[in-house]
């Protein structure tokens, strides 16, 4: 398992990765050329139009390099990627980084900022403590004390990107802070796969890590790529709402799926940085559509964080394209903002 297994693969929900199309048949017909491999503790996936059969061998071997490079760089499960290096050393003088960990971590803090610290990449240590991370599922409840004591390595403010002449590097004041990179390390290697397919004069394509999707162009019938948002359930194939990206990136983030029972308690991997303790209101799916699918996955995490009237208000003043799926006594129900209703082409009933 690497760094993106647990919470990568929950922290941003299945929509469809895999769904261009609700309909199975007619997704294999529209999506013409299909490759798919693991990546990152999860799966990837790229649909490809107006590509002969005869370079799949080459597009696999590219993809599966470029995803091998990303993992390199943003593993908390690989010793000597570029991020767990930081992560070892407890210098306080700046280190230098590849300048995709720079842009990462900018942006990082930047929906820090404005998501109050709702989603937070140094929430490592309660990560960890409450076992989404490289460390087992613990064995009991964390104490107060043992969380108290992983939010004190916790905090944006002890982090900084410096940009140089020379480089970019990472400085922190915090000894043992760690920074978690799971919850945009999918929509980084999405967009770093559409990148790779431009590279490759692809124009036409569906690429996903994970939940993180992007697309460019149309599918192998000449259709606009559909993709489709996963109702709150176990059930593979149950589609809440579908879209059309227009180019755009989108992501998930959901706390129904990655989950355990610990002393008779449901816990969810997506951790409060603020109390540090697992979620525990009634907003189970937070969706956002965004320029690139790192920008997505980035909001999406904070949003779940937030609960549903902060994360509305919160898309609402920030004009955010969010779909936001809520738990009440009548079942589920959405609700989405004015800036994602432009891609939406269908959306299943608000109950169930």
């Amino acid at each position: 398992m690497n760094a993106m297994q647990k919470l990568g693969l929950a922290a941003v929900i299945l929509l469809g990765m895999l769904a261009a199309g609700c309909d199975r048949q007619q997704a294999a017909a529209d999506n013409g050329l299909v490759l798919a491999g693991k990546t990152m503790g999860t799966q990837w996936r790229v649909s490809l139009a107006g590509v002969s059969a005869d370079r799949q061998e080459e597009l696999r071997t590219k993809i599966q390099q470029q995803l091998d490079e990303d993992d390199h760089e943003l593993s908390t499960w690989k010793k000597d990627s570029v991020l767990s290096r930081f992560n070892q050393s407890r210098d306080s003088r700046p280190q230098p980084v590849t300048p995709a960990i720079a842009n990462i971590i900018t942006l990082s803090l930047r929906i820090g900022r404005l998501t109050q610290g709702a989603m937070d990449i140094t929430v490592g240590p309660l990560v960890n403590l409450w076992g989404f991370g490289p460390d087992i599922q613990p064995s009991h409840t964390p104490s107060q004390a043992e969380i108290n004591a992983a939010k004190a390595l916790t905090g944006l403010r002890h982090l900084q990107v410096i940009e140089r002449a020379d480089g970019a590097y990472l400085q922190k004041d915090l000894p043992g802070l760690y920074v978690d990179l799971s919850t945009v390390g999918e929509g980084f290697a999405t967009d770093n796969l559409a990148r790779l397919m431009e590279k490759e004069g692809i124009h036409h394509y569906l690429v996903s890590v994970g939940g993180a999707v992007l697309t460019r162009g149309h599918n192998a019938a000449g259709k606009a790529w559909r993709v489709a948002i996963q109702k709150p359930t176990d059930r593979e194939n149950a589609v809440q709402a579908l879209v059309d990206l227009q180019g755009h990136g989108i992501s998930t983030s959901g706390s129904y799926r990655n989950y355990y029972e610990l002393d008779g308690r449901r816990v969810s991997h997506v951790i409060d940085p603020q109390t540090g303790q697992p979620i525990e209101h009634h907003l189970v799916s937070a969706t956002v559509i965004a320029t690139t699918a790192l920008e997505a996955d980035g909001w999406d995490t904070g949003l779940m964080v937030l609960g549903t009237e902060k994360a509305k208000a919160l898309a609402l003043r920030e004009k955010l394209a969010v779909y936001l799926i809520t738990k009440d006594k009548e079942g589920f129900s959405s609700w989405m903002s004015p800036q994602f209703r432009a891609f939406l082409l269908q959306d299943a009933s608000a109950r169930r």
